[in-house]
């Protein structure tokens, strides 16, 4: 075999053979939009079932696998030629629409852009470059901004071999291996330069530069830029950062946040896009705000905290994780070795910029936080669901000192998922019967879903059973699949034929293996699971998938285990483990099951998509009140186990929790499902199933969530940073100069006396007068921001659910001391407190918090409030 290092090789693509009526296969092919067309992905499978199933459901491989006998057959074939005139031109016809953003934002169509920044996007099976419920969402995102016409580019890396893939040995432990992504066969193409040549981005590493080629796909009108440091002109190593998702050592990931950070910056600024919004999907991206700043510095010739103030305005951060351990953080040695040439063009010394990544400035041995990168040089954050946001403020709020934690300013928007993504075809047509014609493009329209009542009970079940068979079909024959590549023998091949039930109660649960998600919940007390699952009058059978990452022994062990149960409870038609959780596998799982299970341990999951593709297919959902389901479940809809306890001693919270699955299992669930008519149709449960879908698919959609990021983020960040911008960036200057002036002066603000008529209770919404005398030292009235904080108390005399009403200038005393003035009003009987608080005053800032300019009464801090009794009486 000849090798590179023995002659140069010369390259060469060699293309399908397409006959010219088949030519359009090839533009849908490379368009991710068919991902979400079912009669477009029926364009495909109709060449060969067989070829699409191999080949992952790559449309661009099937292509070029297929014989050019069967080619010419299809262009001959004028029922087919029909169908690829149409799908081709209502794709054509989706490029060229205007949608809901250019009719709701018409000023900003003209000069808005956003960049979504993530490590990984899940948009089809056949391009594996996500490891699981982030990515899926990144790619649900693209998608929904493509249905809505939001002018919107995704930024990732393009790993050749992916994200790990799985299977078990004959103990049930999980192995890896990594098959390399051909990426001529895969719907993407390489992006050139003018002159013909591939087009590069380059990033200074330690001692040398680092090239990465730009990839394009393209998911309905949205671009998706990725980047890979797969090339000869690179040394060896560097080669390898666009090798694997998440794999590697620290030293890896540090590589791969640069690339994605600064190298995806420098690929949008080589292309000519320059973003008015930039959307930091999780940490992993933050690197980019550094470069936003160096840009502009380069650019206007400004400090940093100038340069910070203009960049972060457009900067939209986006956090996940809801514990500090899950965190990207790099040790200080790492950050100086990396970022030793670089720290200069910032106009910062080294421990400038490290200190933009401690939540103890202070502290030089803290570990740089990714997160806490992208919270201080961004005007905007949020969490990805109510509960998480809750979370998120929590285990933040040491960055805004002195701010009470629910105004610490992160937001969140709560996840959704892609609808015709997820929901089966059969079901499509379904809805397609007895919805509004506009179900498929308005998904977030609450009217559209109320035709869900009038299908007929009998409809929807025959449709959901039929998914339910194929589910049980399509185990089988992927695990003889499975066994047969291993050589497994033929009594072992038999017993596939055997696993699963058509007609039995079917629960799903597939995730991530990770500890916290509690998979061997269920394990807790194995016999009586054993007799739920084995019960032959009401048998209940589950379909378990999901991978440990490969250095989590423990989530492998919780593989292991479930295996295990199953072969020692009789139970291995019953709970059956599919491998290589991916999203085909996630689409049978979601479509075909009865009952969808959660089991996290409660605030640990940010949000959880899966429950919500399930929800779209009237699977009824059984999970902990853990992010989206917190807010998603009522009494009709799905089943909570627990009622959102709050535990310190786990043991006892996974006694209690699994005690309380069994119940709803055995008295609740199963019954519910085998509880039927006199024609088979267990009709409760069908009411059950038009609620979930009704009730929940038009708020747990990434149409809505997208419109939700547009509305309260994207469009004040595109304002924003124009702001700041404007006139060589003069707001920005102003803003920096402003408040550097009042961090010199800050010091010699004090509250000194507070006034009000306290120790007499007053009426609900009767007027309650609060006057304080501020000392502002250097500082002018019109600089400060009074404020009157009050709300209930609880029972150690802390305000809950603070509100804060502005205070007006009342006069000048003289020497400095100036009177304010403020009314409260409260609306509810009670025991309620207030203190007072001065805030900076600036038109121009995206929250009131700036870090370090807050000052309290110190005679009544939040915690120690004088206290108001508020009567009943009006």
């Amino acid at each position: 075999m000849l090798s590179p290092d023995q002659a140069h090789i010369h390259t060469f693509k060699v293309l399908p053979s397409l006959p010219e009526p088949l030519r359009p296969l090839m533009e849908i092919a490379h368009n991710l939009w068919w991902t979400w067309r079912p009669d477009a992905v029926d364009l495909f499978k109709q060449i060969d079932p067989a070829q699409w199933h191999q080949t992952n459901h790559n449309p661009v491989r099937l292509l070029g696998l297929c014989p050019q006998a069967r080619l010419e057959e299809l262009a001959a074939d004028q029922t087919y030629l029909n169908e690829v005139r149409r799908v081709h031109s209502e794709l054509k016809e989706h490029l060229s629409q205007s949608g809901w953003f250019a009719e709701q934002n018409p000023e900003a169509t003209k000069d808005f852009c956003a960049a979504y920044f993530c490590a990984e996007f899940g948009l089809t099976e056949s391009l594996p470059i996500y490891s699981g419920g982030l990515g899926i969402l990144a790619g649900d995102h693209l998608k929904s901004a493509s249905e809505l016409g939001v002018p919107l580019v995704g930024v990732g890396l393009l790993y050749r071999n992916g994200y790990f893939q799985q299977y078990l040995n004959a103990d049930g432990w999980q192995q890896e291996f990594y098959p390399e992504l051909d990426f001529a066969n895969l719907p993407i193409r390489p992006l050139q330069t003018d002159a013909g040549e591939k087009l590069t981005i380059a990033v200074q590493f330690p001692g040398r530069t680092v090239q990465a080629a730009v990839w394009e796909a393209h998911v309905g009108r949205v671009r998706l830029l990725l980047l890979d440091t797969n090339l000869q002109r690179n040394q060896p190593e560097d080669r390898e950062i666009t090798s694997q998702l998440y794999g590697g050592d620290m030293e890896m990931r540090i590589k791969q946040e640069i690339v994605l950070g600064i190298g995806g910056m420098r690929a949008l600024e080589t292309l000519g896009l320059r973003p008015s919004v930039l959307h930091m999907n999780e940490g992993h991206a933050a690197f980019l705000a550094l470069e936003h700043i160096r840009m502009l510095i380069e650019e206007h010739d400004i400090s940093f905290d100038e340069a910070a103030r203009a960049a972060g305005a457009s900067h939209v951060f986006t956090t996940h994780t809801p514990v500090p351990a899950g965190i990207d953080r790099f040790p200080p040695e790492m950050i100086k070795r990396y970022f030793k040439e670089y720290h200069g063009s910032l106009k910062l010394d080294m421990e400038g910029l490290l200190a933009l990544g401690r939540e103890d400035i202070g502290n030089k041995n803290e570990f740089f936080s990714m997160a806490v990168l992208a919270l201080r040089t961004s005007d905007a954050a949020n969490g990805v669901s109510r509960l998480h946001g809750e979370v998120s403020r929590e285990m933040w709020d040491v960055l805004w000192p002195r701010v009470p934690n629910e105004e610490v300013p992160i937001g969140h928007i709560t996840n959704g998922v892609h609808a015709r993504s997820w929901i089966n075809s059969e079901l499509i047509d379904l809805f397609d019967k007895h919805l509004p014609s506009h179900w498929q493009t308005h998904p977030s329209d609450q009217s559209v879903w109320e035709g869900i009542e009038d299908i007929p009970d009998n409809e929807l079940w025959q449709v959901h059973k039929r998914r339910r068979h194929k589910l049980v079909e399509w185990v089988r024959r992927t695990r003889r699949e499975q066994l047969e590549h291993r050589g497994a023998n033929s009594v072992e091949l038999e017993k596939c034929d055997t696993l699963l039930d058509p007609h039995a109660l079917t629960i799903g649960f597939a995730r991530r293996f990770a500890t916290y998600k509690r998979a061997n919940l269920l394990l807790r007390d194995p016999e009586r699971l054993a007799r739920i699952l084995t019960d032959p009058d009401r048998p209940v059978q589950i379909v378990i998938a999901g991978k440990a990452h490969p250095a989590d022994t423990q989530g492998k062990e919780l593989i292991r285990q479930l295996v295990h149960f199953a072969r020692e409870h009789g139970a291995h038609d019953r709970l059956v483990f599919v491998e290589n959780y991916n999203i085909a596998v996630a689409r049978y799982l979601v479509q075909g099951v009865d009952v969808w299970l959660n089991t996290p341990r409660r605030g640990l999951e940010a949000s959880g998509t899966s429950g919500m593709k399930a929800m779209l297919n009237g699977v009824l959902n059984c999970s902990i009140l853990d992010g989206w389901w917190d807010e998603a479940w009522r009494q009709d809809v799905g089943w909570a186990i627990g009622s959102g306890e709050s535990y310190t001693n786990y043991d006892y919270q996974d006694q209690v929790e699994s005690q309380a699955l069994y119940d709803l299992l055995e008295e609740e669930i199963v019954p519910m499902f085998y509880h039927r008519d006199e024609q088979g149709l267990p009709l409760r449960w069908i009411q059950w199933m038009k609620n979930t879908m009704r009730m929940l698919a038009p708020w747990f959609t990434t149409n809505r969530m997208v419109r939700a990021y547009v509305e309260h983020y994207y469009i004040e960040a595109h304002n924003r940073g124009k702001r700041r911008k404007a006139d060589n960036l003069a707001n920005a200057r102003e803003l920096s100069h402003h408040l550097g002036h009042l961090r010199e002066r800050w010091d010699d603000l004090r509250v000194e006396h507070i006034e009000a008529e306290e120790g007499q209770p007053v009426s609900v919404r009767q007027p309650l007068e609060v006057s304080a005398v501020l000392h502002l030292g250097r500082l002018q009235p019109g600089e400060v921001r009074p404020q009157v904080y009050y709300g209930p108390l609880d029972s150690e005399g802390r305000i809950v659910q603070g509100e804060a009403v502005d205070m007006t200038h009342g006069e000048d005393l003289g020497e400095a001391r100036h009177r304010f003035v403020g009314q409260l009003k409260v609306g509810n009987s009670g025991r309620y407190g207030f203190a007072v608080r001065v805030l900076p005053q600036s038109d121009e800032l995206a929250t009131p918090f700036e870090p370090g300019l807050i000052v309290w009464d110190t005679q009544s801090q939040p915690t120690e409030h004088s206290t108001e009794e508020v009567s009943a009486a009006s």
